[in-house]
Parts: structure tokens; C-alpha cells; sequence
């Protein structure tokens, strides 16, 4: 029998894997259906798990459905968003603006991280960048069904996991299929929860095994074109079912034996001996059927990773691109490389990793060295030139320390830890007492702050002060110490710093002025100082308008806007924070300090009872943020809390998103702030037990109640929680219990700015009911000092107002409570007010008044879903024999159906219809795009569908 030799690279030749096959293809046919889907394929490397996608998706041009795809490897795995920018090509080269828009502001982002201009948000940095390109996803699906393929995801970096993993909550709303490609049992634990998220997602994962024997038997066969006799399966079944091996093997058969002689199906013992029995032996036998010239290109490209630039290449070897052609065509001839887009890809990772580790590692070393010169010579990017240099393990000469000198910023913004490694070998070794040294110190503790490493950062702070050069690099140095010290909860270290600073004469005047409004937030902060603090800033404010330091300026002012609004001086707070924001502007720079400045603003016009102005300044900042593609995390929460007191509370829902982790880690002038994140639980937990959701709010409340309160923010914004606590306390019967949480939380330390008035009246109604008088009435004269102490009458008067009817049985202070709120629009206080005017009312015998103010109330409650409210509003006039009239509402909010959706659902539902993208969605209605991602979910599963054609249809059945 003669053999019929093909090449077991040939696409034609597939055996086996036919279930699995299935699964990717119908989740393909599946996709061009509108309907997404997640899948994850894991096995031993060389098993066939990119074979198997590839071939899976061939059909994805064909059905109109468009595949990105990228490889993700050990040489890049410590650059963040490494992976996720190349799968999406994301570059400013590409010929889709959308792509190019996003490759700018991502570059804006990283560049403005420490800048010298601004104090760098690295949790919101993060967070921003995250959204650009879960964004971009969502306009990509607008166009056409999209499958995202990663290969070798245990490579793949952190960030880029993380945008993975976001997208996974969009399958259900998106054409979108995701796919994974990954080793069993991945090291790394972010890996593992990716995985792990598949299997709560709902996703699929296809684990592959060795080919069985009949398979890999069959696959020899159709390269072969005969069945193989006993001495070469005997030489295959070295391959253990592996398929790259054994098509290796096949490679090595062919080879060895030739095409252009006739051979029976079998090979003898003297071939058996000179075939090579190991991987990296068959590949070194594969690289010698090529020239010796195109040998070394390869050796070489395998420095830059499993992809790589020619480009790049030819400036490591010091040749042009044209001159590298014959070796390149050589080398895709026998089979070691192949296209990759505008790049070149070796066939296989292990075929890299093999041509890798072949290099002596001496020898390897000095060449990693050799291209990050040549890189660097050539002006190349600072990552390209940072893998190499991190790929050496070895520190560079005078001249990549001085390239380094430069390029650290860069590095700083796009990969921290990458840049800390490098600047950290450098100084480790010697630190050079030139200008360079200095620059290499205060860029190291820059890195080790922006990765979380703050003990470090504290202490080469200290190096970077004593060998800086210049005034501005000593003045930073000084205020990363501070950052530093901040950040591990050292205020006093934190407070001792700025004063060492600001007795240096030769401070410079920007860098003044932003330690003394530091200075003036910690005064507040630690010392409950306010006339104290208000110097500080007003002296921080003259010297930074002087410097003309537009940070400064606006720091200071916000200083004074916390001063104004512990005071209550709301008016006053607000032209505060209004000067910082036209100091500001609406530029891309110092984006975290204006998303504070704007959440302040809109604080302030809540306390001024201002809430169509407070909304007014959401959308704004909705606004702003869709032009920069700057999302700052936090204004989630500000909304949220603003939604919830409007009576909104679907959509404040909606604003905080289904999980807290996402908010990421907030910072504002250097303090890691975690009182969002108790804000996030108090918030969702409330809103659950006034639902009467009672088992959900115990959940909130346990992981809530759970966080450590450390701070004067973490005291500033538990109150939802302790509210959320006290509620579930009385509807455990338990009123005592509800009045001493309420009471013993809102009392305000000195310097803390927490709203107590806002819960004061249920904590007068708690103490009546318990029948604890003189304790409603130190409530009510807490509130009646915090009405006392509002420069401008509101919500504290109208809280007092409250407080006062309640206590006095005075209809008449609750009806100007409740006129007031009528006229503001305050919707969650109108209700409670019409409830507590009703129970007065019927204490004085006036029960139809009573029954039409129950009835009003209760119909707020309702649109709510606010069965607990309803439940008390009953019971509280049920004493006096008053029941909601016939006419009244008695059936809560439908759970399911159309009907159940909110207004804000059902125009989002339209819009899908309409063919919407997620992201136009968000800058129509001037919400967050995570906000419409979330309504978008609510909306599936209330509706009980999958994806949004089948939204399409339930729109047009209702609407038609």
C-alpha cells in the first residue's frame, strides 16, 4: 500500500471531538439567533482546545457572525488589559474610530495616574478603564453577533480577566458568545473564580481528554492515507492521545521518511531510531528543514512572546522587514509559524516554548538585554521594551537606567507592578547619586502606592526625599509619603508628614497649597476641628490661587464645602463646591477630584431640599462622563442614594448594580474610602426590608454589619445600614432593640458629617411606641438643633417639623411637613409624613380625613413595593378603627410580567427593541451603562426571556 502523505497541519485533517464540537457550533447558530452564551474549555496543553474552537467557528464568517480572538501568554501576563486590548483590537491604528476613541482615552487614563497634575484615583482609574471596553463590546454586538475567543486564559493578566469576567453578565442581553480556552486546574485563583463564574452563570464547560485510541488511530490514517502498522503505532501511542504530539510525531514521520518516495503504512526500526522521542527534539528536527538563517529569526522572535510585531523583530536582529521575508516564508512553509492578523504567531505555544527553553538561559539573558536596547534605540513602545527588560531578570546598563528614567511614568500607568519590579532592580543594586537616581526613587514609590503596597511605598518615600534633585520631585516625594501613610491608617504619621513638608522653605507653592488642604481634611477628620480646619484650607486657598494650581484650588474648596456642610451650612457649601467645579472644568484632567466634587454638589442640593437641581446635576455628570469615558465608580452610589429618597427605588437598585465588589476601591486626596461600600449594603438592605424581603435584607445587613467602621467616612455613611438594622429589629417585634440601634448610631461625633435628621422621625415614632417619652424627646431636640443649625431652612426643619407633630399629637406641624414636601418633591418623606398625619388625625377623631390620608400614603407605598409600610400604615390606624377605603390600593406592585416593570424598564425595553445598544441607551436616558446593563437584566427576568430579541417581541405583542 502506498502512503498518500498530507501535512497533520493540514485544516482537512479532524478527527474525533464530535459532541464538543456540537456544543460550540449550536451556541454559534445560537448567537446568530441574538442569544449569547459562555463556554469554557479546559485540558492538558497540546489537547486540542484552540483546534477545537477554531473549527468550531469556521461557520461564524459564513452566518454573518464575527470572531475576535487572542492569545494570551507568560510573557505578558503582568500587563494589565494586555490581553483584552489585542482580542478587541483596540489600537489608535485601527480603521474603526470607535476603537481609535477608546485607544485614546485608555491612553489619556494610564497617562494622567500620578501625574504631577492631579492625585490619581487608582481604584475609579481601573474601574473607568474597565467600562471603556465593556463598552466598546456592547457597540461591537450593535453591529453584528460577536464571539470573543481567549486563548490560554491561565496567561491571561488580572485586568483583563476581570473585563472577561464583566462581560459574562452580558451574554444574556447581547449577541455575544464568549469562549475560553484554558489548562486544568489553573494556579491562579483569579482564573479558578472565572471559571467558577462560568458554572454560576450559567455557561458551559467542555473538559477534553486524550484522543481515544480509535480516534488518534484514524487521524494517522487520513494524514497517511493507509492504516498504521504495528511499529508505528507503537511510536504514535508515545503521544498519549495528545493531538499536537501526535501530529508532531506524524510531522517527524513524513519528514524523516520523504514525499517523494513511495513507503507501506509501517516504518522500520532504523527510522523508529532516528526519529526524536522528546517534544522539544521533534521541534529542533522541524527547525532543521529550514536554513540556519531563518532558524536564528525564529530563536529570536521567540523572545517576544507567542505573537509577535516583524516589525520589532527586524529592529532586534537589525535588519528591515524586507530583509526578514525569505526567513519568514521558510519558516510558515514547514509549519512553525502562521498569520495572526497584522502579526505573526507561532503555530502553538508549546512550538515557542520549546524553541524558548532551547536557548542556553546565560545566552538568553544577554538577548533579552540586547532587544530592549535595540527596542528602546528605536523609540518603541515602553511595554515592548519593559517585557524585555523583565524577561532578563537582570538589571540594565547606564543606558536602559536612563531610558527607564524616562519611560517609568508610562510603565507606572499602564503595568505598576511591571514598572515597580524594574525600578525596584535598579535601586536595589545602586542607587546612582545623579538626577537619575532621585527620578528612579520617586517613580518606584509612585508604583509600590499605585499597587497597594504602602508599607514600601512609606519607606522609599523617605529614599526619594533625600535623593531627590529638583523642588517639585522632593515636594511629591513628601506627598506620596503622606498618601502612603494615609492609606495604612497612620494619621498621626500622615499628619507629622505634612508638617516636615511644610517646613521646608523651598516647598514649592502648588505643592503647598495641597498639603495644607490635606492638611485641613485630616483636621476635620481626626480632630473634629473645624475652625481649625477652616484656616488651614482658607490659608491653602490663597496660596494655591496664587500658584494658579487648579488641584489645589479645588482641594481647598472642597475642604471648605465639608467644613460648611458639617456645620449645615448647606448654601454656603454649595457655592463652595460650585467654585471647585468652574475651577475645575470640563476637561479630562483631574477627573477623580471633579466625580467628588460633583457627588458633593449633589449632597448638598439634596440638604437644600433642591431635588429636581440635585438630578439636574446627575445628568450632568452622566454627561461628562460619557464624553471623557471617565466612570467614576462612586456616582453610582450618589445616585443611588438620591434615587432612594426620591421614591425611586427600582432604579436606585439599578444604580448600585447586583454586586459591590465592581465599585472597586474608592479614594479621594489619598484616603482609601470604604464607606460606599457600606453606603452599597445599607442601601440595598433598607430598600429589601421596607419590601418586606426580609430574608434578602438579613443577607445585606450580615455582610454590611460585617465591615469594619474605622473611619470618619465609614461613620459618615453606615446610616442606611443601622436604618436597615433598627427596621428589621421592629419587625421582629423587637421595638426597643430598633429604638437603641437608631439612637445610639446618630450620635455625631465632633466633625462628622452624618445626616441624622433624616432618621429622626422614626426614631421619635420608635420611642412612642415603646412608650419612652423622654427619649423622643432628646430625638426631637437633636433635631430641632440641626434645623437650629441649617444656614437656610430645609430638610432638618421639615425632619423637626415631623418630629414636633408626632410628639405634640400637632396636626398642624405635620401639615407644613407636609406641604413641604409636596412643593420640594420629596417622595419617600411625603409618605411618611401623610402616614404620621394620619395616625394624629385619628387620634383627634377625624377619620375620614384619616382614611384619605391612609389611602395617599399607601398609594405611594405601593408604587414602591413597600409592603412593610403599607403593613405598619394599616396597623397604625387599625387602633383607631380606620381601614384603607374599599377604592384604596390593596394589591402590592405585580413581581412578573409586563406590568412589573417599571417606567424606566419599559422605555429601556422599547429602546431594545429599537435596536439600541446598551451604551446609546445609557446616553439617551443620562444613566451609568452598568445602570442599563442591570434595568436590561431586571427586565429578562421579569419577563422570564433570554436575550433581546425575545424583548423585541414582547415589546411589538404590547405595543402593536
Amino acid at each position: 500500500m502506498v502512503m498518500i502523505m498530507k501535512s497533520a497541519d493540514d485544516p482537512n485533517v479532524w478527527v474525533g471531538r464530535s459532541d464538543e464540537l456540537a456544543l460550540i457550533r449550536a451556541a454559534l447558530d445560537n448567537l446568530n439567533r441574538g442569544k449569547g452564551a459562555i463556554i469554557w474549555v479546559e485540558g492538558e496543553p497540546g489537547i486540542g482546545k484552540s483546534s477545537l474552537v477554531a473549527r468550531a467557528l469556521e461557520r461564524a464568517d459564513p452566518i454573518g457572525c464575527q470572531v475576535l480572538q487572542a492569545t494570551a501568554d507568560q510573557l505578558t501576563q503582568q500587563f494589565p488589559l494586555a490581553v483584552m486590548l489585542d482580542c478587541l483590537e483596540v489600537t489608535p491604528r485601527s480603521a474603526d474610530p470607535r476603537r481609535v476613541r477608546t485607544a485614546q482615552l485608555l491612553h489619556e487614563r494610564r497617562m494622567r495616574i500620578f501625574a504631577a497634575d492631579e492625585a490619581g484615583d487608582i481604584g475609579d482609574i481601573g474601574y473607568a478603564q474597565i467600562e471603556l471596553l465593556v463598552s466598546l463590546v456592547d457597540e461591537i454586538c450593535a453591529g453584528s453577533p460577536t464571539a470573543i475567543v481567549l486563548d490560554d486564559a491561565q496567561w491571561a493578566d488580572d485586568a483583563s480577566l476581570l473585563v472577561w469576567h464583566r462581560l459574562t453578565r452580558a451574554v444574556d442581553q447581547l449577541p455575544l458568545l464568549l469562549v475560553a480556552t484554558c489548562r486544568t486546574a489553573p494556579r491562579r485563583s483569579g482564573v479558578r473564580e472565572l471559571r467558577s463564574a462560568v458554572v454560576r452563570r450559567g455557561g458551559t464547560v467542555i473538559t477534553l481528554d486524550k484522543l481515544p485510541d480509535a480516534d488518534a488511530t484514524a487521524l494517522v490514517t487520513q494524514v497517511l492515507g493507509a492504516e498504521p502498522g504495528p511499529r508505528l503505532s507503537a511510536l504514535t501511542a508515545q503521544a498519549l492521545g495528545n493531538p499536537l504530539y501526535l501530529r508532531e510525531l506524524i510531522d517527524a514521520v513524513i519528514r524523516e521518511r520523504g514525499t517523494d518516495r513511495p513507503a507501506g503504512a509501517d516504518v522500520s526500526k532504523e527510522e523508529i531510531e532516528r526519529i526524536p522521542a522528546s517534544f522539544s527534539a521533534i521541534v529542533d528536527d522541524r527547525l532543521r528543514t529550514i536554513s540556519p538563517g531563518s532558524a536564528d529569526a525564529l530563536r529570536n522572535a521567540a523572545l517576544l512572546g507567542s505573537t509577535f510585531r516583524v516589525t520589532d523583530l527586524a529592529v532586534v536582529l537589525g535588519r528591515t522587514p524586507s530583509e526578514l521575508t525569505e526567513q519568514l516564508m521558510d519558516a510558515s512553509a514547514a509549519g512553525i509559524v502562521v498569520g495572526a492578523g497584522t502579526q505573526l504567531a507561532f503555530r502553538h505555544p508549546l512550538v515557542r516554548q520549546a524553541l524558548y527553553d532551547g536557548v542556553p538561559a546565560a545566552l538568553r539573558i544577554a538577548m533579552h538585554q540586547q532587544a530592549a536596547m535595540a527596542l528602546a534605540a528605536a523609540g518603541a513602545e515602553p511595554l515592548r521594551v519593559a517585557e524585555q527588560l523583565l524577561a532578563s531578570g537582570e538589571r540594565g546598563n547606564a543606558a536602559l537606567r536612563s531610558w527607564l528614567a524616562q519611560a517609568h511614568a508610562t510603565l507606572i500607568a499602564r503595568a505598576p507592578a511591571i514598572a515597580a519590579e524594574l525600578l525596584r532592580r535598579e535601586i536595589d543594586h545602586s542607587l546612582p547619586s545623579d538626577g537619575v537616581g532621585g527620578v528612579l526613587a520617586l517613580g518606584l514609590t509612585r508604583a509600590l502606592l499605585s499597587i497597594g503596597r504602602h508599607e514600601e511605598a512609606a519607606a522609599q518615600a523617605g529614599l526619594a526625599i533625600a535623593s531627590a534633585h529638583e523642588p517639585e520631585h522632593r515636594a511629591e516625594a513628601h506627598w506620596l509619603l503622606v498618601r502612603a501613610n494615609s492609606c495604612l491608617g497612620r494619621s498621626d504619621a500622615a499628619m507629622q508628614a505634612i508638617q516636615r513638608a511644610l517646613s521646608w522653605p523651598q516647598l514649592p507653592d502648588a505643592w503647598r497649597g495641597r498639603l495644607l488642604a490635606l492638611q485641613a481634611t485630616y483636621q476635620r477628620a481626626t480632630d473634629g476641628d473645624l475652625d481649625t480646619a477652616d484656616s488651614t484650607a482658607q490659608q491653602a486657598l490663597r496660596i494655591a490661587e496664587t500658584a494658579a494650581d487648579a488641584y489645589a484650588t479645588a482641594q481647598a474648596l472642597i475642604g471648605l464645602w465639608l467644613n460648611h456642610s458639617v456645620r449645615r451650612d448647606h448654601k454656603g457649601a454649595l457655592q463652595c463646591v460650585d467654585q471647585a467645579l468652574a475651577k475645575l472644568g470640563d476637561g479630562p484632567d483631574n477627573a477623580d477630584l471633579r466625580a467628588f466634587a460633583v457627588d458633593s454638589r449633589i449632597f448638598s442640593l439634596q440638604n437644600l431640599d433642591r431635588w429636581a437641581d440635585a438630578e439636574a446635576t446627575l445628568k450632568h455628570a452622566r454627561e461628562l462622563e460619557q464624553r471623557s469615558g471617565y466612570a467614576a465608580s462612586s456616582t453610582q452610589i450618589t445616585a443611588a442614594v438620591l434615587r432612594y429618597w426620591l421614591g425611586q427605588w427600582d432604579d436606585a437598585l439599578a444604580e448600585l448594580g447586583p454586586d459591590p465588589s465592581e465599585l472597586g476601591e474608592l479614594t479621594y486626596t489619598g484616603l482609601r474610602e470604604p464607606g460606599p461600600v457600606l453606603l452599597w449594603y445599607g442601601i440595598a438592605a433598607l430598600v429589601a426590608g421596607r419590601r418586606n424581603q426580609r430574608q434578602v435584607a438579613s443577607e445585606y445587613l450580615r455582610a454590611g454589619l460585617s465591615l469594619p467602621v474605622t473611619t470618619v467616612s465609614d461613620r459618615e455613611n453606615r446610616d442606611f445600614l443601622l436604618a436597615a438594622q433598627a427596621l428589621a429589629a421592629e419587625q421582629n417585634g423587637d421595638v426597643s432593640q430598633a429604638r437603641a440601634v437608631l439612637s445610639d448610631g446618630l450620635r455625631r461625633r465632633p466633625g462628622e458629617m452624618t445626616l441624622v435628621h433624616q432618621w429622626l422621625p422614626d426614631l421619635v415614632r420608635l420611642c412612642l411606641l415603646a412608650g419612652d417619652r423622654p427619649a423622643a424627646l432628646a430625638a426631637a431636640k437633636l433635631c430641632g438643633a440641626e434645623a437650629d443649625a441649617e444656614s437656610e431652612p430645609a430638610r432638618a426643619t421639615a425632619a423637626l417639623a415631623r418630629c414636633v407633630g408626632l410628639l405634640d399629637r400637632d396636626p398642624a406641624a405635620l401639615r407644613e411637613a407636609v406641604e413641604h414636601y409636596r412643593t420640594v418633591g420629596a417622595t419617600l418623606d411625603l409618605a411618611g409624613a401623610l402616614e404620621d398625619l394620619a395616625v394624629v388625625v385619628a387620634d383627634r377623631g377625624s377619620d375620614a380625613e384619616a382614611r384619605l390620608l391612609l389611602n395617599e400614603s399607601s398609594a405611594v407605598y405601593h408604587t414602591l413595593g413597600a409592603d412593610w409600610d403599607v403593613r405598619r400604615a394599616d396597623g397604625r390606624l387599625r387602633r383607631y378603627g380606620i381601614r384603607r377605603g374599599v377604592h384604596g390600593p390593596r394589591t402590592r406592585q405585580r413581581a412578573t410580567g409586563w406590568a412589573a416593570l417599571t417606567p424606566t424598564e419599559q422605555r429601556i425595553a422599547v429602546m431594545v427593541a429599537e435596536g439600541a445598544s446598551t451604551s446609546s441607551i445609557a446616553q439617551t436616558l443620562f444613566l451609568s451603562r452598568r445602570t442599563v446593563q442591570t434595568h436590561i437584566s431586571n427586565i429578562l427576568a421579569k419577563l422570564g426571556l433570554h436575550g433581546r430579541v425575545e424583548i423585541a417581541r414582547e415589546v411589538y405583542r404590547h405595543t402593536a
